[in-house]
């Protein structure tokens, strides 16, 4: 009996770590696939140099459709220039002598180099250049032959490796941005209730700066997906899948947002002014906190997002508060500092209620679309 349960225990920790590992598994599996594709489909062209075939898949194929379609785009430009490029000088510059032969490397070299110096899209095109000009003293072929052999060989493994991104396992880099923003938002729900709580209580407010350094990676991580995703959007996914810009720019301004409550909240709010203003912050903090976490379930989720009418009745009648503490003259004899900090938290909550909409609007046109 106890060897059966510590079989089927090991057998469940096994699967779960194959879960955690899920994405390099399958990464695995299509870079694998294209390498064996490229290859079989050498063999059958007869392409000379299957190596450079095999070695394009594999490096062409990436982690995500996005990536790997960014890349194959980039490494054709560059190859295309590249073995043009070194083919010509190759066919029409004399080589009669080991010094002119330095010197048609030379020639081939330097304009790609500054290419790819200016345009990284084209980096490839140097070493391609060098290919087609070294090539033909290995294999005893001509420069023109290097040249077409060296775009088929690219050209096949560049389509291996889309083949195998699209079929085996695929991920898209949209997916994967809807993820880390919906990761950024769970974020953002937790760090505005413990920002309103050291304003309005006094809570240690060490977590803060945590908070905000975890939302940035998010948004460095958001930032580069989008730009695989707008890729996607190039191909057969581009009816489907929105712009991931709205997106981005909205997820950017909420973190501002949420930076400039954290410098409200550096110090607690003088007690005079935690009466009054307590309760409000605190029920737009619960209100905001939970808004953000069914915005991050509805964008996963692909469905229409919450009303945003209780978090707006809320601002509003801490806008009246505010507004009647103003009245009061509560703020006379209050250090500038703190006044300053007082008036920033109310244009930052105000912000982040334009920048909710926008987010709703988002996620409303986003649940059209699935």
């Amino acid at each position: 009996m106890n060897g059966t349960l510590t079989e089927l225990i090991g057998r469940t920790s096994l699967l779960g770590r194959i879960r955690e590992r899920r994405a390099e598994l399958a990464l695995a599996l299509r870079v694998t696939v294209a390498a064996v594709l490229s290859f079989a489909v050498s063999d059958v062209l007869h392409v000379p140099l299957p190596l450079w075939t095999v070695l394009t898949a594999v490096i062409l194929t990436q982690a995500t459709f996005g990536s790997s379609l960014k890349a194959t785009i980039d490494y054709l430009a560059g190859t295309f220039f590249g073995a043009v490029y070194g083919g010509a000088v190759a066919i029409f510059v004399p080589q009669e002598s080991e010094l002119a032969r330095a010197a048609v490397l030379a020639l081939t070299v330097a304009p790609l180099a500054l290419l790819g110096g200016l345009k990284p899209s084209f980096s490839t095109a140097t070493f391609t250049g060098v290919l087609v000009l070294m090539v033909p003293q290995i294999t005893h072929v001509s420069p023109l032959e290097s040249s077409v052999y060296r775009i088929i060989e690219v050209a096949v493994g560049a389509l291996a490796g889309l083949v195998a991104s699209m079929v085996v396992f695929p991920t898209r880099a949209h997916n994967l941005l809807v993820e880390a923003a919906a990761r950024m938002l769970e974020l953002m729900a937790q760090a505005i209730s413990e920002l309103i709580a050291a304003l309005t209580e006094g809570r240690d407010q060490a977590a803060s700066p945590a908070f905000q350094d975890r939302i940035g990676e998010w948004l460095a991580r958001s930032e580069a997906l989008a730009a695989q995703a707008r890729h996607e959007r190039i191909g057969i996914l581009a009816a489907k899948q929105q712009d991931p810009g709205p997106l981005l720019r909205t997820l950017l301004r909420l973190r501002h947002d949420l930076v400039i409550i954290g410098r409200a909240a550096a110090v607690p709010l003088p007690e005079v002014l935690q009466k009054r203003m307590g309760p409000a912050l605190q029920r737009i903090a619960a209100i905001a906190a939970e808004l953000l976490r069914d915005m991050a379930d509805a964008l996963l989720a692909g469905r229409q997002p919450p009303s945003l009418e209780t978090f707006e009745a809320n601002l509003e009648d801490f806008t009246k508060t505010f507004a009647g503490i103003r009245q009061d003259r509560l703020t006379v004899g209050l250090p500038v500092e703190t006044v300053e900090r007082i008036f920033a938290l109310g244009f930052a909550l105000e912000q982040l209620r334009d920048h909710l909409r926008d987010l709703h609007r988002y996620l409303r046109e986003s649940a059209n679309r699935s």
